[in-house]
């Protein structure tokens, strides 16, 4: 079996599609001539903007014609990463898919589940001849994942409905009216190179098997962030009797993922080799007792490594090392008007040796409250403003604040009870969503986001519950073919 035979075949025969289709942030091309070519096989309208955003059109089945625009609004990026021992270029190979029992993972890899599933449902809507609707937009936004520009970019008339439902959460049963604002911050410490000490050794040491995770949705999971817990260690190891160096230091990759993984080459002086070996050891024993709840398989490995040709100079990595130490990582702060919400986050994301000797240190910062988000941001930059770094910031994006009046709220509420017998949740969401900008810019528009149960996405251990999708699917059908008609006096104003 593969995933073409799972139902609904229609969602599965898309998302398949999608996973043969290389589509990184930023490198879209192939996915965006994809949905263009989907557009021209099915006779319908489609448009892209200057930023490469996507909008097929559908028009209303009969005797639907009165009922409201309704948006479904996907990104078509995904998130790159996986396993150190796993050989993939995102660039050019498409995703494997594996089932799993009751999920569909990939092979070592991100699945892309996030959010190619919302794009499948999206083309399995528009492919449909069996579902009363409205007019229907699909909306695919580039660029998502690393900064949400496309949905940044979008012109005020690229699409004309007052109704959007975001297909980019990840559990079923849940109708999230709200999300987080978010802001990214970079920090650059620049180094010099030095020759090598003599009568030392050299090692190497490497933090791995950590789940990662999404830096929004996951943050309060307690997952180990690899580079943290690498830098206790070297932090351990600043007391001038070990003269402790540098070589090499890397680990994490995105700046919405939390590090699984992270290394660094380093030396201490000859006689205290067995010191380390034997504090290592202990450190690792303390982490796996910190993480057996939340994060078991974590591993802290060292090897003996040659000798390297050369360190970074001792006054940068005393610098580096405290302000990684220093700097926050996980919950700031609950929210105190949405039960078990969090409300305020930082991720310390990514440390990357990159050209010009600089070594850059990549965070980003959460909150649904905009003071608290600048708050934080604040921290961060005042932690490696005093180790003499170099701070910049992006744009960032606002939360989505949430509208419990919505009437697109009520009916969903009302067709989920009808047809699975229970009352969905009703959320806010930690992560970041597109839909902030798009009220920025489209303030008449009534919101919500629904997907299917998924985990660990950001991260290669991503999966999709494949119950989960029939249950999400049947729920959008069910939501598109209820909306009422328009009042002839709502369709004169």
């Amino acid at each position: 079996m593969t995933i073409k035979d799972l139902d609904p075949k229609s969602v599965w025969g898309y998302f398949y599609d999608i996973t043969q289709i290389p589509r990184p942030s930023k490198k879209e091309e192939k996915i965006i001539a994809y949905l263009l070519d989907f557009a021209k096989k099915f006779n319908l309208e489609a448009k892209q903007d200057k930023a490469g955003n996507v909008l097929i059109t559908k028009q209303a089945t009969t005797g639907k014609e009165n009922v409201p625009t309704v948006i479904l609004q996907s990104h078509i990026d995904m998130v790159c990463e996986k396993n150190n021992d796993v050989t993939h270029d995102f660039d050019n190979d498409p995703i494997e898919t594996i089932i799993d029992g009751d999920w569909v993972k990939a092979n070592g890899t991100t699945l892309g589940a996030d959010n190619g599933m919302g794009i499948a449902a999206a083309l399995a809507v528009l492919a449909a001849n069996d579902i009363a609707h409205g007019k229907i937009e699909a909306l695919f936004t580039v660029d998502e994942e690393t900064g949400l520009t496309g949905a940044n970019s979008l012109q005020p008339d690229f699409f004309t409905g007052s109704k959007l439902i975001n297909l980019d959460t990840e559990e079923e049963g849940q109708i999230y009216i709200g999300c987080a604002g978010g802001k990214g911050t970079k920090a650059y410490f620049k180094y010099k190179m030095k020759d090598v000490p003599k009568n030392y050794f050299w090692f190497k040491v490497q933090v791995k098997g950590l789940r990662g995770g999404h830096s929004g949705s996951d943050i309060d999971r307690g997952f180990g962030n690899a580079n943290k817990i690498l830098n206790r260690f070297m932090f351990s190891l600043t007391r001038k009797k070990f003269g402790l160096v540098l070589s090499q230091i890397g680990g994490g990759n995105l700046h919405n993922a939390i590090a699984r993984e992270a290394f660094a080459v380093m030396g201490v002086k000859d006689k205290y080799k067995e010191d380390v070996r034997v504090k290592l050891n202990h450190f690792l024993a303390d982490v796996q007792n910190e993480l057996k709840q939340t994060d078991p398989g974590v591993d802290i490995s060292m090897e003996s490594v040659q000798i390297p040709s050369n360190i970074i100079n001792k006054k940068v990595t005393e610098k580096l090392i405290l302000a990684i130490h220093a700097c926050p990582h996980g919950v700031i702060g609950m929210s105190h008007e949405i039960d078990g919400l969090v409300e305020t986050s930082t991720n310390l994301a990514s440390v990357k040796m990159i050209d010009d000797n600089l070594i850059e240190i990549g965070t980003s910062q959460r909150s649904s409250i905009e003071s608290c988000k600048d708050s934080i941001v604040n921290t961060v930059s005042s932690v490696f403003d005093l180790a003499g770094a170099k701070v910049t910031h992006n744009d960032g994006y606002p939360g989505w604040q949430p509208n419990t009046d919505s009437a697109l709220l009520k009916l969903a509420q009302q067709e989920y009870e009808i047809l699975f017998g229970k009352t969905p949740e009703v959320k806010a969401i930690h992560a970041g969503l597109e839909c902030g900008l798009f009220l920025e810019k489209y303030p008449q528009l009534d919101m919500i986001s629904i997907g299917p149960d998924m985990t660990d996405v950001h991260s290669p251990a991503e999966q999709v519950n494949i119950p989960s999708v029939d249950k999400w699917w049947k729920y959008l059908v069910r939501i598109l073919e209820a909306i009422p008609a328009e009042s002839t006096e709502a369709q004169k104003d």
